[in-house]
């Protein structure tokens, strides 16, 4: 079958996998295993890794150095800073092979933003539009909108679709307002 004609390749890239959506781009270096899913419009920056068994969605951005294990889910809109790190095993062991339901589910939900150098313990969900700032630690869910930095990454503020830090009263300078859902899963539009 191969690759849609939109899709481009550089030379140094390797992709083993046909199931890639138009439009996407993979750079010098990166590599995507056969069985893993990327959407359309995607750009898979210079040393990217995507592993069997990962689903990607549209429109993500990818930056440089970035490894993807089976277990891993990135929705649409997503984009993941140079060098941040993705784990599938909480307890590995180079003896112990695993796969399939023995690795942990992680999920980065729609638009939400993981920052350079910033780790992702598995099992973690990242709720939509949330941001990880860069070198945070993840190690437990984020909810919806939510901005967490540090080691342990912690709740420090909130941001809107567009990436702005919001006020205390849950609006945004481009005019969004947000309100809590009440169910710890984070903002919503209001």
């Amino acid at each position: 079958m191969g690759l849609d004609t939109t899709v481009v390749v550089h030379p140094l890239g390797c992709c083993e996998s046909e199931a890639v959506g138009a439009g996407t781009r993979i750079w010098a270096f990166a590599h995507v295993l056969a069985g893993a899913t990327i959407g359309s419009d995607c750009n898979l920056c210079d040393h990217t890794f995507v592993e069997t068994g990962v689903r990607v969605g549209n429109s993500v951005t990818i930056k440089n150095g970035v490894a993807l294990w089976d277990g891993v889910t990135i929705e649409d809109e997503v984009f993941l800073g140079p060098y941040c790190v993705f784990t599938n095993d909480l307890t590995p062991r180079a003896t112990v092979k695993k796969s399939g339901d023995e690795l942990a589910q992680t999920r980065v939900c729609r638009g939400a933003t993981v920052g350079a150098n910033a780790t992702v313990v598995c099992g973690a969900t990242i709720g939509a539009y949330a941001f990880v700032a860069a070198g945070a630690v993840v190690t437990r869910d984020v909810p919806a909108h939510a901005l967490v930095a540090g080691v342990p990454a912690a709740a420090v503020g909130w941001v809107c679709a567009c990436g702005l830090r919001l006020d205390d009263e849950f609006v945004c300078a481009c005019g969004r307002r947000y309100r809590d859902a009440d169910d710890g899963s984070g903002l919503q539009p209001a």
